[in-house]
């Protein structure tokens, strides 16, 4: 941590990353309004004192729902990744130490998935689990486990044949414990930053998904769903999208510094 604390890309990052997962913990605890309450006196009001992103056109608190829909997108990204994550680990470590037909066989799948579109696959897998955000976080799930399986391979096959590996294969250490217990550490710092281009294309994917109506159902609020919402107000309330659009840059932007500073190190 102390290398990267260093990097001022890998500083401001944090910064921006921390600030907005403090916003949207306390986002999920308290807003300063519910944020599906209609106000039909309130619509399309401007910032203000009372309501700082103004209000959209059912008269709902644009804050309270940017914040909500902020952690809905920052949950599902975040699990998206942890699937894809888990399971890539698994199937990149058994590939990259064992190799073989086992190497063979999953690399071949893995290849075919990632030969078609990620958004068309998404697509078919939400129009066969049906719409909603736990199915849209098996849907993006299932499409992350290449991209990581491939990286996990690749770093493994390079760790399986140093020294340390040798030693701990004459010590008696079996296969599983060496791959677990000896690689697996040592290839954390390049999955860190995987990891962080990992969540940063959740949320774009998420994001797309619920602007399509294929993600998060209204009345509950995401980001994808906010852009969504406001794009029919772009001239009569440009808040209702910019702010919107703020924080999913923000969200970007905070990981790809934290990618940006862990690559360079």
């Amino acid at each position: 941590m102390k290398q990267y604390l260093k990097n001022r890309n890998f500083r401001s990052g944090l910064l921006i990353t921390g600030i907005m997962i403090v916003i949207i913990l306390i986002g999920l605890l308290w807003t300063p309004y519910d944020p599906n309450a209609m106000d039909g006196s309130a619509k399309m009001q401007g910032p203000s004192f009372a309501h700082l992103f103004g209000t959209d056109n059912f008269g709902r608190d644009i804050f309270s729902r940017v914040v909500q829909g902020a952690g809905a997108t920052f949950l599902i990204a975040a699990a998206t990744v942890a699937i894809g994550l888990a399971v890539g680990l698994l199937i990149g470590g058994l590939t990259g130490y064992y190799g073989g037909w086992l190497d063979e066989v999953l690399m071949r799948v893995t290849d075919s998935i990632l030969a078609f579109p990620s958004i068309l696959l998404a697509l078919v897998l939400i129009a066969i689990l049906g719409k909603g955000k736990y199915n849209i976080i098996i849907a993006l799930g299932l499409l992350f486990i290449p991209s990581f399986a491939r990286i996990v391979r690749t770093e493994v096959a390079k760790q399986k044949n140093t020294d340390y590996v040798r030693n701990a294969k004459l010590m008696g250490a079996g296969g599983m414990r060496i791959l677990f217990i000896h690689i697996m550490p040592n290839i954390v710092p390049v999955l860190l930053s995987s990891v962080a281009i990992g969540f940063n294309n959740a949320v774009l994917s998420e994001a797309s998904m619920s602007y399509l109506g294929m993600g998060v159902q209204p009345p509950d609020p995401s980001l994808g769903r906010l852009l969504s919402e406001a794009q029919g107000y772009l001239f009569s309330a440009p808040w209702y999208a910019l702010f919107t659009g703020l924080a999913i840059i923000l969200l970007i932007l905070g990981f790809g510094l934290l990618s940006e500073g862990m690559g360079g190190e």
